[in-house]
C-alpha cells in the first residue's frame, strides 16, 4: 500500500486499533480452544476450528501491526511521526483472509444439519467461491488515490463472488435451518449467519472509502480501522456465538441420552 505522511492522531488510532483487533484474536483463540471440552465429540470440531479462525488471524495481525510500526518513526523535538522508507505490507491481510474467509463458512455448516454429500458440494462451493472473492479484490487494494479505476473493477468483480455467498448463506442454507427443531438452536445459528452477512458487507462499503472521497492518509487510516473492526466482529464474534450453538447442541444430546 503508498504510505502517506500521518499526523500522531492519525498514526496512534491505526497502532492502538490494531493492537486491540490483536488482542482480541488471541484472547477469543484462547478461550475457544479451552472450551471445545465442554461440547460433545461431534460438535468439537466447529470449535477448533473457529479457534484455528482467530489463531491465524492473531498471527497475520502481529506481522501487519509490525510493518506499521516499521512503517514509521518518530524523530526528537517532532509531534508527527515521518516515513522510514519501509513499505507498509497490508497483503497480510488479504492472506489472512485467503485462509480464514473458507474456515468460518466451514464452522458454520458444521453446526448445521446437513448430509455428507450437500455438506461436501456446500463446503467446495463456498470455499471456492470465497477465494475468488478475495482475490479478486486484491489488485485494487493498494490504490487509495489517484485513478481509481482498477479499484473500481475490482470491488464490481468481488461484490458478485460476496452476493452469491450471500444467497447461499441466506437463502441456499434455509432448508437446513428449519430442519432445526429446538428454537434455541436455530436461533443461534440465525444469528450466526446475520452476523457473517453484516460483519461481510462493512468490508466492500471500507473498500469503497477511496473512491467516496477519503483520499491519502485518511484513506489508510479509515480503511484499517474499518477492517479491523469488521474482522473483531466477523472472527471473534461468529466464533463466539459457534461455540454458544455447540453447547446449546451438546446439552440437549445429553438430555436426550439421559
Amino acid at each position: 500500500m503508498v504510505m502517506y505522511p500521518m499526523s500522531d492522531m492519525q498514526y496512534q488510532a491505526v497502532y492502538n486499533t490494531l493492537s486491540f483487533a490483536l488482542a482480541s484474536m488471541m484472547a477469543t483463540t484462547m478461550y475457544l480452544w479451552s472450551r471445545s471440552t465442554a461440547v460433545r465429540d461431534q460438535f468439537k470440531s466447529a470449535v477448533l476450528i473457529s479457534g484455528l479462525v482467530t489463531f491465524i488471524a492473531a498471527y497475520h495481525y502481529i506481522r501487519i501491526f509490525n510493518s506499521w510500526v516499521e512503517a514509521y518513526e518518530y524523530s526528537a523535538g517532532k509531534p508527527d511521526p515521518e516515513l522510514t522508507g519501509v513499505p507498509f505490507n497490508d497483503a497480510y491481510r488479504y492472506m489472512d483472509w485467503l485462509l480464514t474467509v473458507p474456515l468460518l463458512l466451514i464452522e458454520i455448516l458444521l453446526v448445521m444439519k446437513l448430509d455428507e454429500a450437500t455438506y461436501n458440494v456446500k463446503s467446495k462451493t463456498l470455499g471456492v467461491g470465497s477465494a475468488l472473492m478475495i482475490v479478486s479484490g486484491y489488485y485494487g487494494e493498494p490504490t487509495v488515490t489517484g485513478d481509481l479505476t482498477p479499484r473500481w473493477i475490482c470491488w464490481f468483480v468481488s461484490m458478485c463472488f460476496f452476493l452469491y455467498i450471500v444467497f447461499e448463506l441466506l437463502v441456499g442454507l434455509k432448508a437446513a435451518i428449519e430442519s432445526e427443531t429446538d428454537p434455541t438452536i436455530k436461533g443461534k445459528i440465525q444469528l450466526a449467519q446475520v452476523m457473517t452477512v453484516i460483519s461481510w458487507c462493512t468490508y466492500p462499503v471500507v473498500y469503497l472509502f477511496p473512491m467516496l472521497g477519503i483520499t491519502a492518509s485518511n484513506a489508510v487510516v479509515a480503511i484499517q480501522i474499518g477492517y479491523c473492526v469488521s474482522d473483531i466482529i466477523s472472527k471473534c464474534g461468529v466464533g463466539l456465538v459457534i461455540y454458544q450453538v455447540t453447547y446449546a447442541k451438546s446439552n440437549k444430546d445429553g438430555a436426550l441420552l439421559a
